[in-house]
């Protein structure tokens, strides 16, 4: 006789959360976990504002330093040429005034191209020291300014020069050579020429000139470079053979004649000697 075995149905109750749907499943772990997610919404907000007051001081900021920046152009621009002690005075109001925007806002994209006039403006102030200081500063602060790089270091190597010191003049232009993406280079070229001219230096001026003509051929140095190079070549060259050429020997003086023979000379002589008068 088989027996069958019975298995029983399970009658197990279903848990309580498998019977919450999936928006109170939501609302759910969100009052768990409320006071967690109102603590990080504070701090998203909090950086929020932060960075909200931080945009806004730049703002402010840069609209401030435009305002000096420019007041101060206009008074290094501006400058009558016909009154020198006015033009001193504009210019010490505009170092005053770049002088402001450097030190209150250095953070302002105004700052680099206040600097650079500075220095400019300390130079013409004939305060040449300050101004190499100020040229210095700016090549430590913004060297990744490669477009103001060139200019900045141009104007270094003239300051240089106003005080006589042709040396560190020319070590700053040649630097401006190895600066990639400077615009000057033509320039700087022509005047590291003319400084070997100025030197008696006519193969090394030819050689930046040179360089000039065949690397910037569209410069508008490069006419004034090419009549350079001739004149300097014309000078180097050796005489022509007409000037080379050895005077003629002076003419010699003209042979001695022979003397006469002796009667000859009686000759003569008795030929020259007058006729004695008749006696009357």
């Amino acid at each position: 006789m088989s027996y069958r075995i019975r298995v029983p149905a399970k009658d197990d109750p279903l848990d309580e959360a498998h019977l919450i749907s999936g928006v109170d499943r939501f609302f759910h772990v969100l009052q768990e976990q409320r006071r967690a997610l109102l603590v990080g919404l504070g701090v998203v907000l909090v950086a929020g504002a932060v960075v909200a007051g931080v945009v806004w001081y730049d703002y402010q900021s840069t609209l401030k330093a435009r305002e000096l920046d420019q007041e101060a152009t206009l008074h290094y621009l501006n400058r009558p040429a016909d009154d020198p002690k006015k033009s001193q005075e504009q210019l010490a109001q505009a170092i005053n005034l770049y002088t402001q925007v450097i030190d209150q806002y250095p953070r302002s994209p105004v700052a680099p191209i206040a600097l650079f006039h500075l220095g400019n403006a300390q130079v013409l102030a004939n305060q040449v020291d300050a101004g190499i200081e100020t040229y210095k500063r700016f090549m430590l602060l913004y060297s990744s300014n490669t477009s103001l790089m060139g200019l900045v270091q141009q104007r270094l190597a003239y300051a240089f020069l106003a005080k006589g010191d042709r040396d560190q003049a020319v070590k700053a232009f040649t630097g401006i050579l190895d600066i990639p993406g400077a615009l000057n280079k033509d320039h700087v070229l022509f005047e590291l020429a003319k400084i070997e001219e100025s030197q008696s230096r006519p193969e090394g001026a030819i050689a930046h000139y040179q360089d000039l003509m065949k690397n910037y051929p569209n410069s508008p140095f490069t006419s004034e470079a090419a009549v350079r190079v001739k004149v300097l070549e014309v000078k180097k060259a050796p005489e022509s053979p007409a000037a080379a050429t050895p005077p003629a020997p002076a003419a010699s003086a003209p042979a001695p004649q022979p003397e006469a023979p002796a009667k000859a000379k009686a000759a003569s002589g008795k030929s020259a000697k007058p006729a004695p008068k008749k006696s009357q």
